[in-house]
């Protein structure tokens, strides 16, 4: 039998190898669509993909997530391409552009209040924590301060009662993954 990642260590969860090969032969079948036929799988599809995790026969999850990255990364640019040739060049990036400015101002709100704050029986995201990787994100847009994309996709807050509304800080953090992909 052969495979297309690694399976997971004996007695290690991994991912469902079917669900994994579907997934990829579907956006095989996608990335080969002539551009402009209607895309049937995005980039940010891509990032919110998740497999069910299994006890046995799985693949390695850092395998697949590497190559989760990789196919998005290659969609993101391809869909920049699209977006280049339908807009133009400069109504493109200044759409980026537009979009970055939306999350320096937000982020620009004082230390604490940049999100929502849940209820003090809710544990949210460590305000603290969110805060001082914001800071990481406006010196990316407003000074060109590197922050890798894969800083941005696997950083980790810490839990706390009356954080942070996760749900926010996802969605703003999914923003900029996406405009960091947009604009390389």
């Amino acid at each position: 039998m052969t495979s297309t990642f690694p399976l997971a260590r004996s007695g290690k969860p991994g991912y469902d190898a079917e669900e994994v090969d579907a997934f990829l032969e579907r956006a095989r079948e996608a990335f080969s669509a002539p551009l402009g036929d209607g895309a049937t799988l995005t980039s940010d599809e891509i990032r919110h993909t998740a497999f069910r995790v299994v006890r046995k026969d799985g693949y390695s999850a850092r395998h697949v997530d590497a190559a989760l990255e990789r196919l998005e990364e290659a969609f993101a640019g391809r869909e920049r391409e699209q977006g280049i040739a339908s807009l133009g060049a400069e109504a493109y990036y200044a759409q980026a552009r537009a979009t970055a400015q939306e999350i320096i101002d937000r982020l620009a709100r004082p230390a604490g209040k940049k999100f929502r704050r849940l209820s003090p029986l809710t544990r949210g995201y460590h305000p603290a924590d969110v805060d001082a990787f914001a800071v990481r994100i406006s010196a990316y847009f407003e000074n060109g301060q590197a922050l890798p994309v894969e800083t941005v996709r696997t950083i980790a807050f810490r839990p706390r009662y009356r954080g942070y509304d996760e749900a926010q800080v996802d969605l703003l953090l999914d923003t900029v993954i996406g405009l960091m992909l947009a604009v390389r």
